[in-house]
């Protein structure tokens, strides 16, 4: 559309007694173009519309009614419009008249919260999806920051329980060197025992925790997530920054580069601060509560039974134990990176965390006898020699019933050794004999051959007559 101050020199133009063509010419424009403006004036005409307010009078008595069904959603009120009433509305139009008839409150305008130094820290977790080894998982990313200098800390772990939770925040505490005086956390049950929001009540355990480093957890009101921004916002960036472009060989190389990162981002300057957290961090680290002389391990107790193999099973992994406690019950502690077992306030055994794995299991030398396997052979040549030089047949069948078992074959040739043993010679042979013509490798259908061969003579087997 031409400009009004085009379309005057054109007006112009034409008063100098300039014809169309040469006016067209000059401005670059059509002959026509130049005809049509002479008409229409120097103001450009507007295009006929129909007013908003007669298009929110329109629908507005059915606008409301269609906002209840629709719960409050545009699309279906717009979709809903043209079905059932044959109007057409624009999707801006239809916003601008929900506005305008107040059937939607008004957003309000929000505020900042502001912290002085060592005051309060906020804390969160996300589910993020990490390539890990040549698998992609499904994490949890466990964050904490302080609410004044906006110091940065993330983890990553297989799950979050109470037991990561502490193992975390006692990370994370040891990174700033010390913690604020209030913790702002969502209404999770891993922290909290019951209630919500002001009426939350945190669980004994992580009061516990919490005391022994000095600050409270305060839980924020529900859908008011607002409360702890701080940490929010830093998700996005952990997720498009921080895993983009990243390898990882397994949790310790996943961790280890997450912490770097965390350093070189407290570096940048942030633009709401002004300087660096790690500058801002410098006034606010004579306010924060200093870490105890003593640090309290972060563990949990179990007692597991060692069970035949001698092993025992902790969150689907398996640990070795001395295989003379076969058994008997022993105390279990888990620690973040170790599992440690103590048999009569002894310890008999640390093995590194199978954290992140399942079905996997953990074997420290000297639990289990090496020897096993060759015992189990010996043993099984010692009987295959008690078998074996009696019966050219028995000999044959010894060695295609090796073929027909796993390992050494210790328990067949032992059972077999049992029958020999037990049953007269020339019945056993007999059934040795009818078992190599048909391949029967059965012991307990050799063992019915067995008996049926030797019913008459030694057994009283005559049906009763009823």
């Amino acid at each position: 559309m031409l400009t009004r101050d085009l379309r005057q020199t054109i007006h112009s133009l034409h008063k100098a007694q300039k014809s169309n063509r040469e006016i067209g010419r000059l401005l670059k424009v059509s002959k026509s173009t130049v005809a049509n403006i002479l008409k229409q004036g120097v103001d450009i005409p507007s295009k006929p519309r129909k007013s908003l307010k007669s298009q929110a009078t329109d629908i507005e008595p059915v606008l409301t009614e269609l906002f209840t069904r629709c719960l409050g959603n545009a699309v279906r009120i717009q979709e809903m419009l043209k079905e059932e009433y044959g109007l057409d509305v624009a999707y801006s139009t239809l916003k601008r008249c929900i506005r305008n008839t107040e059937l939607r409150a008004p957003r309000k305008r929000v505020g900042e919260y502001c912290f002085n130094p060592g005051e309060e820290m906020q804390h969160d977790t996300s589910p993020h999806w990490v390539l890990l080894g040549d698998k992609k998982l499904k994490v949890q990313c466990a964050s904490l920051v302080l609410g004044y200098s906006r110091k940065l800390f993330m983890q990553y772990y297989p799950c979050f329980t109470r037991f990561e939770a502490k193992t975390f925040l006692k990370a994370a505490i040891e990174f700033m060197g010390g913690s604020c005086r209030r913790c702002i956390i969502d209404n999770t049950s891993v922290i909290l025992y019951a209630g919500s929001g002001p009426n939350a009540v945190v669980s004994p355990e992580m009061a516990t925790f919490c005391r022994m480093y000095g600050f409270e957890f305060m839980a924020h009101r529900i859908n008011h997530a607002d409360r702890k921004g701080k940490i929010e916002r830093p998700f996005f960036y952990i997720e498009n920054n921080f895993l983009a472009g990243r390898s990882f060989k397994d949790w310790d190389d996943l961790n280890a580069q997450a912490k770097e990162w965390c350093l070189v981002v407290n570096q940048k300057d942030k633009r709401i601060l002004g300087m660096a957290p790690e500058t801002a961090f410098i006034q606010e680290k004579p306010y924060l509560v200093p870490l105890p002389e003593v640090l309290p391990p972060i563990y949990e107790h179990y007692q597991r039974l060692v069970d035949c193999q001698g092993y025992v099973h902790l969150e689907t992994n398996r640990y070795s134990a001395p295989e003379k406690l076969i058994g008997k019950t022993i105390n279990v502690y888990k620690y973040p990176e170790t599992v440690r077992l103590f048999y009569k306030h002894q310890e008999i055994g640390t093995h590194p965390r199978l954290s992140g794995k399942r079905y996997e299991y953990s074997r420290l030398s000297g639990h289990h006898s090496k020897n096993q396997k060759k015992q189990a052979s010996l043993a099984a040549n010692k009987t295959e020699a008690a078998l074996r030089g009696h019966d050219e047949l028995l000999d044959q069948y010894i060695e295609t019933l090796k073929k027909h078992v796993r390992g050494s074959g210790y328990r067949s040739l032992n059972r077999l050794l049992n029958l020999k043993r037990t049953y007269p010679t020339e019945a056993f042979l007999c059934a040795i004999k009818k078992a190599n013509h048909y391949g029967l490798y059965d012991l307990n259908r050799l063992e019915d051959l067995i008996i049926k061969s030797v019913a008459g003579d030694y057994f009283n087997l005559e049906e009763e007559n009823l």
